[in-house]
């Protein structure tokens, strides 16, 4: 099964949170928080602007910043993912 979100609307998977931290200490799941990262899963077809259609600037694979409380937690397939507008992401991380 296939997901393509409508209009401006792009799904996320959420990077995985780190485990320890940089000394070493490990962080019990209980205080971690939800990580602000995430890899794009699918984009939507763009905005309308008086009939034209806006394309996005986030694409498939890449690797994007987003707010902490920015869009709607959804589960696809068992794996959790985060749908929210483009213009909650805050940044592309290029490597």
């Amino acid at each position: 099964m296939k997901v393509k979100p409508l209009n401006d609307r792009v799904l996320l998977k959420r990077v995985e949170a780190e485990e320890k931290t940089a000394s070493g200490i490990y962080i019990p799941d209980t205080a971690k928080e939800k990580p602000q990262e995430g890899i794009v899963v699918a984009v939507g077809p763009g905005k309308l602007d008086d009939g034209d259609r806006i394309p996005l600037a986030v694409n498939v694979g890449d690797k994007v910043l987003f707010g902490k409380y920015a869009g709607n937690d959804v589960s696809f397939e068992g794996v959790d993912h985060v749908l929210l507008r483009e213009d909650e992401i805050f940044a592309v991380i290029e490597s």
